[in-house]
């Protein structure tokens, strides 16, 4: 695709699974941002930590190692009163982005519903900025699906997160969303979903808790490269990103 001053390009990395995910993250990301011309980095971060949740260090290391005004949100259907923001606005040479997160409700949490919640972060947002791209982090495919089409022609990206497997159904909606299912995981695939085969194994076949511990082979890179109209807003194409990192 020729690239031109019309264009802004957002990298989003899949969800960052451990010290695994997150050293893949620091060895890869300079290349990345070089080699597709990003503009925008996104990080789904909440696993970065021992896979489950995120520090305050290993927040700021994040930051700091991509170097822009990065900011932590959380998803923006959560009660009132819980700490943070569900959504930021960030900016490069000129150019915002806003970034909105919500959290489905199949087979998770009973939370504030995300379809109601995304219409009234929106308005907000939208006071900013076209160019939104929306973290969806949902277990199933039809409420993220529903999402995407719910918003489509509203926002310039709908991703899928949770579930850490890429999906292949990349596409732009007619009225101008880029669309994926889930953007998949940063971290070791030598494992069930991060974890180490052994001990996720163990649960599933005697149903005995276990302590799940991070993989650690075959560290790989997931996430999307979107390609969004400046003026509009309106994405125009967008891509899988798979990268396998020595480790």
């Amino acid at each position: 695709m020729t690239l031109d001053k019309e264009h802004v390009r957002v990298l989003f990395i899949g969800d960052i699974i451990g010290e695994a995910g997150r050293k893949a993250l620091f060895v890869s990301l300079s290349n990345l941002i070089k080699e597709k011309k990003v503009d925008f980095v996104i990080a789904n971060g909440e696993n970065a930590a021992g896979g489950f949740g995120i520090t305050g260090e290993i927040a700021g290391k994040l930051y700091s190692y991509i170097n822009g005004d990065q900011k932590l949100i959380r998803p923006a259907n959560y009660p009132k009163g819980t700490p943070g923001k569900g959504w930021t606005i960030l900016e490069k040479n000129g150019v915002k982005i806003g970034v909105l997160n919500l959290l489905g409700r199949v087979f998770m949490e009973p939370l504030d519903c995300p379809f109601r919640t995304a219409q009234r972060e929106l308005s907000a947002i939208q006071k900013y900025t076209k160019i939104i791209i929306v973290d969806f982090h949902g277990e199933a495919t039809s409420e993220k699906v529903a999402m995407g089409w719910h918003l489509n022609g509203i926002v310039s990206a709908v991703i899928g997160t949770h579930t850490h497997v890429q999906t292949a159904d990349e596409r732009i909606l007619v009225g101008g969303t880029a669309y994926i299912t889930d953007a998949g995981m940063t971290g070791p695939f030598d494992s069930i979903i991060g974890i180490q085969k052994e001990i996720a194994l163990k649960k599933f076949v005697t149903m005995i808790p276990s302590k799940f511990i991070v993989a650690e082979n075959d560290i790989r890179v997931n996430g999307v490269l979107v390609t969004i109209q400046r003026e509009s807003g309106k994405a125009v194409h967008i891509e899988r990103v798979q990268e396998t990192v020595p480790y």
